[in-house]
């Protein structure tokens, strides 16, 4: 187990064949796809507070694919790849 800003994944460890990401981001978050594999895939929520499109992006050399795949709501991912630490504090309650 890992604790940090989940947002930033987890560079020392990469490159990473999967990642998956349980948590709603304004934008993909740069630094999950620089840890992808040749091949992997990343798939998150992308949207705003409101909703969002769940995504499935997949490494090919230096391209990155992206696939809608189904709308979704999920909680909001902070940290500095995705809404940020003020998120966390006005939300500590988990409301939207």
């Amino acid at each position: 187990m890992v604790e940090g800003d989940g947002s930033l994944g987890l560079p020392e460890q990469a490159p990473f064949d999967a990642i998956v990401v349980t948590a709603a981001a304004p934008r993909v978050p740069e630094a999950l796809m620089e840890q992808l594999s040749e091949g992997g895939r990343l798939v998150l929520p992308v949207g705003d507070r409101g909703g969002q499109m769940l995504e499935r992006w997949t490494r090919k050399g230096e391209r990155l694919d992206r696939e809608t795949v189904a709308p979704v709501a999920f909680v909001p991912l902070v940290g500095k790849g995705g809404w940020g630490e003020k998120l966390a504090e006005s939300d500590s309650d988990g409301c939207w």
